[in-house]
């Protein structure tokens, strides 16, 4: 702890520098072995918000912090605003609330419960809609390739993906990888109240490097970019790649116990997952796909306190446009569906290549493995975090999350425990304090829907309204 208190005071000194310069003395660090584990004991990576100091702070000069503080700029606004009429489930798994007041002021949850509003509030009347919370997708992409092709700016590209998401009522999503370092900037900025899109927490490039040295220092980048987790990835796509060398993981995992930044894992296999559940992942970020889990899998991820992503839609996407799918013509679907991708997509040649692809045989048998060890995970009591893994071409973000609905659905799990999985399951896993839930304090996230989703799972897809951060979000 010490040492590294001691590195942060030597970086922050050198905070005038450019990134590169920080960036250089990380992995001089990491030359020197200190960095990478120097036994066969396997390093811990850190849970969300039990960093000792990352490096990331140690740019900005904030080194007695545990996670780097960016600011909050949420400007104040006193007049509250009250939801009334509607039943609220609010994610907790506490009783529904019918004939609610919710009150929301400066863009957080002042209120929650019965009666009549408080005076001078103004007044949104939802009589005989549902309030649930905003979803939350532990392991999505976002890239800007789902913008307007007439769309320039990088910025405004990344923004237009979060609009698709929050379209249907995704408000909040990790993404794991490669995003544009303009996404930093929405991400720094979206605490102001009522963000018109979805919130974003980042990953950056993905690490699969082969050599160690060169997977901590790009670790390292990643951490001094500011990154919120890290993702590596172990797979070999059914047996036609190499798989990232365990040295390799073990030191980006070791960059991610230094700088307390949680380490996503990208795994296929559950050989695989249950090394990195050992060696200290903080996120197993897609199923097992080739072998049921057993009880020493859910032994070793109960003990490791690590969250479940099962990412079902991620194999559909790579054999539904074998021949044109159903959904295409789901009117929920095309209300904000990509007509460019849909056309893609419909290509003959392409149509031809996934009804072709040995691989999209192998990952629609996958599926059906995903499924079985999801409904085994739920019924151990392992903490099921939602994710889709969409945002990548043919995956259409805000859509799939509903098509996950149904596959989780399909593997035996109830509306309730999907939606909680979706909402403050999803935010345990992620650290993520004050979302998730419809409480006092937290941020005013939450869907208008026109169904109880308890009931019927599909009434996530009536969805009225958005609201994010308290404002009411435009939908296309």
């Amino acid at each position: 702890m010490e040492v590294m208190r001691d590195r942060c005071r030597y970086a922050a000194g050198l905070r005038a520098h450019n990134r590169g310069t920080i960036g250089m003395l990380i992995i001089e660090w990491v030359r020197q072995g200190t960095i990478l584990p120097t036994s066969s004991q396997p390093m811990k990576s850190a849970a969300p918000g039990r960093a000792a100091c990352a490096i990331a702070a140690c740019i900005l000069g904030a080194c007695e912090t545990e996670r780097p503080e960016r600011p909050e700029a949420e400007a104040r606004n006193d007049a509250s605003v009250a939801f009334t009429g509607a039943s609220i489930w609010d994610g907790t798994g506490g009783e529904i609330i019918e004939d609610a007041v919710l009150l929301v002021r400066d863009g957080r949850v002042a209120e929650i419960g019965t009666g009549v509003p408080p005076a001078g509030s103004k007044k949104v009347e939802l009589d005989g809609m549902w309030i649930v919370p905003g979803f939350i997708n532990s392991h999505g992409h976002v890239s800007g390739r789902w913008a307007q092709a007439d769309m320039r700016d990088v910025s405004q590209r990344a923004a237009a993906d979060l609009a698709l998401y929050s379209h249907y009522g995704v408000t909040t999503v990790l993404s794991l990888g490669d995003e544009p370092r303009e996404a930093f900037t929405l991400r720094d900025s979206q605490n102001a109240p009522g963000p018109d899109r979805a919130r974003i927490f980042l990953a950056g490039p993905v690490i699969a490097d082969k050599d160690p040295h060169e997977a901590a220092a790009r670790a390292a980048d990643n951490a001094v970019a500011g990154v919120d987790w890290l993702k590596l990835r172990v797979d070999d796509n059914l047996g036609t790649a190499d798989k990232m060398p365990w040295p390799s993981v073990d030191a980006v995992l070791a960059v991610g116990a230094e700088t307390g930044i949680p380490v996503a894992t990208h795994i296929f296999y559950y050989d695989d997952a249950l090394r990195l559940l050992e060696s200290g992942s903080s996120l197993i970020a897609h199923s097992v796909r080739d072998r049921d889990v057993d009880q020493a899998f859910i032994d070793a991820i109960l003990e490791a306190g690590v969250c479940y992503v099962p990412t079902l839609v991620r194999e559909v996407s790579t054999f539904v446009y074998a021949e044109r799918p159903a959904f295409f013509d789901d009117p929920f679907f095309l209300e904000a569906a990509d007509r460019s991708e849909m056309a893609r997509v419909s290509q003959p040649d392409y149509m031809a290549g996934a009804a072709a692809s040995p691989l999209a045989a192998g990952y629609r048998r996958a599926l059906k493995q995903a499924q079985r060890n999801l409904g085994i995970l739920q019924a151990a009591g392992v903490p099921i975090a939602f994710g889709t893994d969409s945002g990548p071409p043919g995956r259409f973000p805000g859509y799939f999350e509903h098509m996950e609905f149904a596959l989780m659905s399909e593997a035996g799990l109830s509306p309730e425990q999907i939606l909680r999985s979706a909402t403050s399951v999803a935010a345990d896993c992620l650290g993520l304090e004050d979302a998730g839930t419809l409480e006092e304090g937290n941020r005013a996230d939450f869907l208008v829907l026109e169904a109880n989703p308890l009931d019927d799972l599909a009434a996530t897809r009536t969805i009225r309204h958005v609201y994010i951060g308290g404002t009411e979000v435009r939908r296309k």
